[in-house]
């Protein structure tokens, strides 16, 4: 499934990397738990999280996560958007709650990653 397959399916805005959704994900690692995603990001995955800091994007950049995707509504200030952008990691943002995004891209056949 790819980002803009995502994108429209969770209807998200995109803050970054909107020129290239064309990226295909096969695994989800969904956290608020930075030390959790560092710990079972495997790289390329979908990072899911409402934790809107720049340690997330450090995190994604850390684990090699092909983007990021924030939860429940909340978006992160333009200094996070403009460091993801530096990085290269596109960011989407959706008003859903993670067990509803976790749901929803489960029965479009991606994995979680363990």
């Amino acid at each position: 499934m790819t980002l803009a397959e995502i994108r429209d399916l969770l209807e998200c805005d995109v803050l970054s990397g909107e020129d290239d959704l064309s990226f295909d994900v096969q695994n989800v690692v969904a956290s608020d738990g930075m030390s959790e995603i560092l710990a079972f990001a495997k790289s390329k995955e979908l990072m899911i999280t409402g934790l809107t800091n720049i340690l997330s994007i450090r995190t994604a950049d850390i684990a090699g996560v092909a983007a990021v995707l924030y939860c429940r509504g909340k978006s992160p200030d333009k200094k996070v958007v403009e460091f993801a952008r530096s990085k290269g990691i596109p960011v989407l943002v959706t008003k859903m709650v993670m067990f509803d995004i976790c749901g929803l891209l489960y029965n479009r056949g991606l994995k979680g990653v363990s």
